[in-house]
């Protein structure tokens, strides 16, 4: 059965969406750079000299068009087939960075970004048909039952600590605090976009929907749920790399919408067992693509880049989520000899010794001491 005139539009303004928000996150941090570089102050530590920049500024229109475009997506196409094409942003976003941020994208890379694809493929084909809606009130009904009150009371909470407990602590070597806080209030906002779409696309077809205080209010959390998103986007575009902020917004942002969805609106009823299983695969193969991505940029400081100990140059995938450096992901942004990383790579390992007691970090500082190993008292010159 071929695609409806309604779905084909929405369709064609997913695909254009992605292009322009892709597109945005590298003129964004183009103007990112540049305004640290004037000013001295990253936007990653607090600084909103970026502001004044107007490549920035750009780079917020043309995500602005973005959005706008794909606002209007879901007014014509369920959330279910919307979101996931905003896959095409990754390689957009990616391929960008690896011609104009010099941010190499390899084979491995490549492959992870074709797997994203897939996986959103897999998603589409599987997704069930949107239910039809009279009015906003039907939304708001939606909206109240208890278990997307649920939801949104839990993502509230995680929010509220991510902000004010983690992200102080851990927001800038941890690359999921930043784009945490963003999809999780990128959730509550497609909610709310979907909900002023639909209102919209019925008032202009006569059935005025600007009366009910429930339009303007799911308004109002569209604007305030954008702008924590633009906030922490910033942050996290300024304090990692672009490569790998793209993917695991993507797949954090997608995951926690398409759930949303399901709850709020109840997308998988009807569905059958294996039309379920296969969205739960096709997530399942986005989120290897975005590990195939996040592998590329340790691929591009391997052995047969530095020709050092790959221990040292290819830590554990967590330890990259989890205990990452910050600085390191500054160092690549900022295009610094990969000799130099790899330097501070390796004191970063001979000082997470330090946990393991302080004979070892004498032992491999004083030579007098490896000269003479019996003598426990030697001083670390």
């Amino acid at each position: 059965m071929g695609m409806s005139k309604e779905n084909l539009k929405g369709v064609i303004l997913a695909l254009g969406s992605s292009a322009f928000i892709g597109a945005s996150f590298i003129i964004k941090k183009k103007g990112l750079r540049r305004a640290a570089a004037a000013t001295g102050v990253r936007a990653g530590v607090g600084g909103y000299y970026y502001l004044l920049e107007p490549l920035w500024w750009l780079g917020m229109v043309t995500m602005i068009v973005g959005e706008v475009a794909n606002f209007v997506a879901y007014a014509f196409a369920p959330a279910v087939l919307v979101t996931p094409l905003g896959a095409l942003s990754i390689i957009v976003s990616a391929v960008l960075a690896h011609f104009v941020l010099k941010e190499r994208l390899h084979l491995l890379g490549m492959l992870g970004c074709v797997m994203c694809i897939t996986g959103s493929v897999i998603i589409v084909i599987h997704a069930p048909e949107e239910r039809t809606i009279t009015s906003v009130q039907e939304i708001w009904n939606m909206a109240t039952q208890p278990a997307f009150l649920g939801y949104v009371f839990s993502v509230a909470v995680l929010v509220f600590v991510l902000v004010f407990h983690i992200s102080p602590r851990c927001g800038h070597t941890n690359v999921l605090v930043f784009t945490g806080i963003c999809s999780l209030m990128g959730s509550l906002s497609v909610m709310s976009v979907k909900a002023l779409g639909t209102s919209l696309k019925l008032t202009f077809e006569g059935v005025n929907q600007l009366v009910y205080p429930e339009t303007w209010f799911f308004m109002l959390v569209v604007a305030t749920c954008i702008i924590t998103q633009m906030n922490y986007l910033n942050k996290a575009l300024d304090t990692f790399n672009t490569a790998i902020v793209s993917p695991i917004y993507y797949v954090m942002f997608t995951t926690l919408t398409i759930l949303a969805s399901v709850i709020m609106f109840k997308d998988w009823e009807g569905q059958s067992g294996a039309d379920i299983a296969s969205d739960i695969c096709g997530f399942i193969v986005v989120l290897d693509g975005t590990i195939l991505l996040q592998m590329s940029k340790d691929y591009e400081r391997s052995p047969s880049f530095g020709g050092s100990n790959p221990t040292l140059l290819s830590p554990s995938l967590s330890a990259r989520l989890y205990s990452g450096n910050g600085d390191l992901f500054k160092l690549a942004d900022e295009n610094v000899a990969p000799s130099e990383v790899i330097s501070l790579r390796r004191r970063q390992s001979m000082n997470s010794g330090e946990s393991k007691g302080k004979t070892y970090q004498m032992a491999m500082n004083d030579t007098s001491f490896i000269r003479h190993p019996h003598n426990s008292t030697a001083k670390v010159v």
